[in-house]
């Protein structure tokens, strides 16, 4: 067994360096201390997480060769200890029992806020259930980044993490979401954004504003706005994207739709598909539950037959 693979206490010097001072870390109070990372800039961390990878007993990351980049920038000596998805039974109680023995431990995933789509969550909840005290360290977070710099409406968002591989199912989840008062945020890979993208224009509606969120602090940071359909087509044709995506979809906009139209727009596209698609387009074109169009799709289909 390797050093990184098990938890081991900072050693006698504890701080970082910055602008090449040398800054003291004062110890910390047992707990969890959930410490958020840069996204891509390493300029981006702040004061009080830099004091705190310095001054806890143990570190935990997603990948030690990531977290040494970063602690190599600012002169932290604290080995990391590895903890991810394929160590988390082994290593999450490792952790706790640093907890029970009064240490204080620092949790960072490779970029930005740890638990946002990462194994984190579990450590997080196990040590809340032990009675352990979790304290979160903010900073950079992509989703919020890619909100606030993509022009679209952000008093209400949802961020629901990754849309599902195969094609059906990323559509039934986008068709599940279509309705949702709120700018709707996903993470993607480079190589599905083109088919999550078509995908989107067919499910939410091809005018439906978007932006495409690439590479975030990063030297090629990019953000590529527009329709649904317009981005769909710009990346049918550009396949060869690389970097880390927020994919910031807008909400729907707001339709009134009185009883007759409902039932005529039911009506009229119950003749042309199946049900539960005809209930996904009702969905996206009223601003009504998809699962209350699809129950009223039965419903009329009963009435018919009688």
């Amino acid at each position: 067994m390797n050093n990184e693979d098990t938890p081991s206490e900072s050693g006698g010097h504890r701080g970082y360096r910055l602008h090449n001072v040398a800054i003291p870390a004062r110890p910390l109070e047992p707990a969890l201390y959930l410490v958020a990372t840069p996204i891509g800039n390493l300029g981006d961390i702040t004061l009080r997480a830099l004091e705190t990878l310095a001054g806890a007993d143990v570190l935990a990351c997603e990948d030690t060769r990531v977290t040494r980049v970063l602690l190599d920038r600012y002169g932290i000596r604290n080995r990391p200890f590895a903890y991810h998805e394929h160590n988390a039974d082994e290593a999450g109680p490792r952790l706790l029992a640093a907890l029970a023995a009064g240490k204080s431990v620092a949790l960072v995933s490779d970029a930005g806020t740890p638990l946002v789509s990462d194994p984190g969550y579990r450590l997080a909840q196990a040590a809340i259930e032990a009675g352990y005290r979790v304290i979160p360290i903010p900073g950079a977070s992509a989703p919020l980044a890619a909100l606030v710099g993509s022009g679209l409406p952000n008093d209400a968002f949802l961020f629901a993490g990754f849309l599902p591989v195969k094609d059906k199912a990323r559509r039934d989840r986008l068709a599940e979401l279509a309705a949702t008062p709120a700018t709707l945020l996903f993470f993607e890979s480079p190589h599905r954004i083109g088919a999550t993208l078509a995908a989107a224009a067919d499910v939410l509606g091809p005018t439906r504003k978007a932006s495409v969120c690439r590479e975030l602090t990063k030297t090629y940071e990019e953000f590529r706005r527009g329709t649904l359909a317009e981005l769909a087509a710009h990346y049918a044709e550009n396949d060869n994207v690389k970097g880390e995506i927020v994919l910031v979809i807008s909400p729907p906009e707001e339709k009134q739709a009185d009883e007759a139209d409902v039932e005529a727009i039911l009506a009229n596209l119950a003749t042309s598909m199946p049900t539960a698609k005809a209930a996904a387009e009702a969905a996206r074109l009223t601003g009504l539950p998809r699962k209350e169009l699809y129950q009223r799709l039965l419903d009329m289909k009963v009435r018919d037959e009688r």
